[in-house]
Order: C-alpha cells, then sequence, then structure tokens
C-alpha cells in the first residue's frame, strides 16, 4: 500500500473511473455509479469558496507496472518500521489507457478536476491489484458503512465555524434556532426537544422535525421566516426568526394546553407528523400579521377560532376521515392533516379577517 499527495487536477490523468455497466453479453462490467452532478458541484463550490480543509483521501487500485524507488539514508529516531519513504512512479501509457482505478472518491475526484485551483493536493491512499473482483470488494467494504445520522450532523452545524458545502450550508441556521428553542427560557419548547446528544425522558418533539419546518419557512418565498433570510444586499436576522418561532409556538402552547408537552402517542400535536403540519400552519398564519402588529396576540387569536376543530389526542378529523392516532409522520398524511389545517384556518380565521 502507498501513501501520498497529487494535485487534485492530476488524478484523472492517471486514474479511470470504472463504472458499472453489462456489456453486450450480459457480464457485469466496472463497479462506479454514475456521476451525482449536484453533489459534484457542490464539492466544486466548497473548493472554490476559499481556503478549505480536505484531508479525505481518495483510495485507488494501482497497476503492478507502477514501481517504487526506496529513498536511501537514515530513518528519523522513533521509526517503527511500519513504512518507509521513496518516489513511486506510475505510468501514462501512450494508447490512452490508465495505471490506476478510483475505488473510493470519484465524485471528489470529477470536482477536483473542475475546481479552480489546478494544484490542490489531495491524500491518496493506493493498493497494488489489477482485479476488478478485488476493486469491487474494496469498493464495496468502504461504502457499506452506516452514514451519519442527519440528526447528529444537524446538532453538529452550528459548532461548525469553516464554510460548509453547498447541502449542509442551509441546515445550519434551522439548527442553531432548535438549540436556542431547546434551550431559552422564554420559549415554549423549552427542554421539550430531542436531540442526538441528550436522551431526557421529557423531551417528546424530535429536533428533526422543526428543523424542516424552519427550513421550509426560510425556503419558500411565502414563508414567514423568509424576510429574514440572508440576502445578497443583508445579512440574516436569527433574533426576527426566533421572535416569529416563539410567538406562534407559544400560541400553539395556549391554544391547545391539554395536547402540549405529551409524548407523541397521547399528543399527535407532539408528534412529527402534528409539528410538521402546523409549520405550513405558521408560514400561513405569521405572514399575513402586520408590520407592526403584535406577532403572539395575532397568532393567539388565529389559533383560538381552530383550535375546538382540532384532534390532537382524541376524535376524529373529519375532512380527512382519520382517526387523531392514525397520523404517522409520513409525506402523504403530513400533507393531509397540513391541507385540513389550512381548511380550518380559512373557514374559520382567514374567512373572517377578510
Amino acid at each position: 500500500m502507498y501513501g501520498f499527495f497529487i494535485a487534485g487536477a492530476d488524478l484523472l490523468q492517471i486514474a479511470e473511473i470504472s463504472r458499472v455497466h453489462r456489456d453486450g453479453e450480459g457480464s457485469l462490467q466496472g463497479f462506479q455509479r454514475k456521476e451525482i452532478r449536484h453533489h459534484v458541484q457542490s464539492i466544486v463550490e466548497f473548493l472554490d469558496g476559499g481556503p478549505v480543509l480536505f484531508p479525505n483521501a481518495i483510495i485507488l487500485a494501482l497497476s503492478p507496472h507502477a514501481w517504487f524507488l526506496e529513498s536511501r539514508g537514515g530513518k528519523p529516531g522513533g521509526d517503527t518500521g511500519a513504512s518507509v519513504a521513496g518516489t513511486l512512479r506510475i505510468p501514462l501509457p501512450s494508447d490512452g489507457t490508465k495505471a490506476a482505478w478510483i475505488v473510493d472518491g470519484q465524485q471528489r475526484s470529477l470536482a477536483l478536476s473542475r475546481a479552480r485551483n489546478k494544484d490542490f493536493p489531495v491524500p491518496v491512499v493506493a493498493f497494488v491489484s489489477e482485479d476488478v473482483s478485488v476493486h469491487r470488494e474494496q469498493f464495496i467494504l468502504v461504502n457499506k458503512a452506516r452514514p451519519l445520522p442527519p440528526r447528529l450532523i444537524d446538532e453538529l452545524l452550528p459548532e461548525v465555524r469553516a464554510s460548509l458545502p453547498k447541502d449542509l450550508a442551509p441546515r445550519k441556521m434551522p439548527s442553531e434556532l432548535v438549540n436556542l428553542m431547546n434551550s431559552a427560557a422564554d420559549s415554549p419548547f423549552q427542554g421539550l426537544i430531542r436531540r442526538a446528544s441528550e436522551d431526557r425522558p421529557e423531551a417528546v418533539v424530535t429536533d428533526a422535525a422543526l428543523v424542516r419546518v424552519i427550513q421550509r419557512s426560510l425556503g419558500s418565498a411565502l414563508g414567514a421566516l423568509a424576510p429574514y433570510k440572508e440576502t445578497v444586499t443583508s445579512a440574516a436576522d436569527p433574533t426576527a426568526m426566533y421572535r416569529v418561532l416563539v410567538a406562534f409556538w407559544d400560541a400553539v402552547r395556549e391554544a391547545f394546553p391539554n395536547a402540549w408537552g405529551l409524548p407523541p402517542t397521547e399528543s399527535r400535536l407532539m408528534h412529527s407528523a402534528g409539528i410538521e403540519a402546523m409549520g405550513t400552519l405558521m408560514d400561513r398564519i405569521m405572514s399575513r400579521v402586520s408590520p407592526d402588529g403584535d406577532l403572539r396576540r395575532h397568532a393567539a387569536e388565529s389559533l383560538a377560532r381552530i383550535a375546538p376543530h382540532c384532534c390532537w389526542t382524541s376524535g376524529r378529523w373529519p375532512d380527512i376521515e382519520r382517526d387523531w392516532n392514525d397520523i404517522q409522520a409520513v409525506p402523504r398524511d403530513i400533507r393531509l392533516l397540513s391541507g385540513q389545517l389550512t381548511r380550518l384556518d380559512h373557514r374559520y380565521s382567514f374567512a373572517r379577517a377578510a
């Protein structure tokens, strides 16, 4: 095995991406999946975003035609004998074939080839084998590891100060707000949110549901939090976002006191489906409050009108013909419940306001 650094742009000069396919006789060839364009572009943007730390090694399989020449001279004190220094030479055949194959890191390799900095040094770990079955074996072993749980990633993001890839950056602000809602004394969710780092019996709301509520609100043009997100000319205003969230959810706690704070098995308001459906209602209610209006009072008045018609702990939602405890945290049920709450709001609150 060899460990070395190479300019990122040179990776695809020496290594081939052996994509999985079947030949004319139906035999399986290669092992790599297709390029994931949005993932590659996200890495390119991360690399082009400024000084970055990129310690993720690319794993290569090398042709036996590569050769190694050990360096002469004494070894440093304390050397364990596990490795030797020297020069690894990888041939570039004149017929266009490659002397190496990418076993892990094809998306990163593609991104590195397209990044502005063509000299970006990348760590590589390589083993010698031309046997595609060995390549496949290592590919499976490397990629079978269970990915980090999204909830753990979300909780860690607020502690990361470096620039983040495009797919992670939008999750940072929602997670910071969820942290604050779980810890602040003026938050109705104080101590009620389950985070990956804690295991408390009184925490009944899954943090992932609230993160999704905030993400959707920030991402929608009609979202209640959208006016406070970062733009080209202004910075994000997390204080204003938090103020909207506290005002709405505090009004929810007041409107449904018998459903608040219970385990999801006893209250669908605390269930992920209820949280996400109420998030849709939050965008609807809080986006129509006047600029100088009382956020808390506006939310409380709107929710008080629909409260008698909600079935969080018993009964049956009439318009969707579902018992209260039949609602599950699946997209279809969340859409059904969101639609039910929206209709109730239009019928009893929005129509009266009009």
